[in-house]
């Protein structure tokens, strides 16, 4: 075993209650002049000791030991019993349990804060990670040699306003602005629509609270046959076709 798995059992070999193996891999290691145990092993003995010597001296009744020396069929004159060094160590044996319950409670609200902490670590990671991927199509889109590029709201009042990136190979990259945030149970639905046909699903996404927004769907695109770019509002759920009056419209050059 190493240091670390046998730092827990240091207290238990300094009350000489540790058992096998640990107790004997302490004292290997402590024989091998093991410094991380030898110093972990003397302060668990000081520990002890300021403990023992904290637990208040008791003098037990004459009836008491009377009755207890009875009780095992022994007479009081016929022993020296010390009375005040079997209650000091009743008192250390229960300052020592309450420490130990003390630190296990320690430990265990440590260990749920470390996996809580953990846990939303993971949710940050992935979401940089997808994060990381999302820009990198999009820059794939727009660096792509064969883009074509379309804009949306330029002649409407207070209109979402952007523009609408199509790569054949690469996807569509959609970039806009002045788009506001949809109501809870909303959300944007981007679609493809071919040129005499049905539109097609392109994802769904949701503004910023500055009403910027930026949207990506990777993919092969037939760009010959595609009319527009358009975003409806939708359900949560999505939609397979729109059911409302598409808020952006890209139209493709033909």
């Amino acid at each position: 075993m190493n240091c670390d798995q046998l730092r827990e059992h240091y207290e238990l070999y300094a009350l000489g209650i540790a058992e096998e193996p640990e107790r004997g891999e302490i004292r290997d290691h402590i024989n091998r002049g093991c410094e991380v145990c030898g110093a972990g092993v003397k302060r668990a003995l000081e520990t002890a000791a300021l403990l023992g010597a904290s637990a208040p001296a008791a003098q037990p009744s004459p009836q008491l030991r009377h009755r207890i020396l009875a009780s095992v069929g022994s007479e009081q004159r016929r022993f020296g019993f010390a009375w005040v060094p079997v209650f000091a160590m009743a008192a250390l044996l229960l300052v020592v349990a309450a420490y130990f319950a003390v630190s296990n409670r320690r430990y265990a609200d440590d260990a749920a804060r470390l996996r809580s902490q953990s846990a939303r670590l993971r949710v940050q990671m992935r979401a940089q990670a997808a994060e990381i991927v999302r820009l990198t199509e999009a820059f794939a889109i727009l660096s792509g040699p064969s883009t074509t590029e379309a804009s949306f709201g330029g002649k409407q009042p207070q209109p979402p306003r952007g523009k609408v990136f199509v790569n054949p190979s690469r996807g569509v990259l959609l970039i806009a602005s002045n788009l506001p945030r949809t109501p809870a149970d909303k959300i944007y639905e981007m679609w493809i629509i071919p040129k005499g046909a049905k539109p097609v699903p392109a994802g769904l996404f949701q503004s910023q609270d500055d009403g910027s927004a930026m949207h990506v769907r990777p993919g092969m695109v037939d760009l010959a046959s595609t009319a527009a770019v358009a975003v409806t509002v939708e359900n949560e759920a999505g939609a397979d076709q729109p059911t409302t009056t598409p808020l952006i419209v890209a139209a493709l050059a033909p």
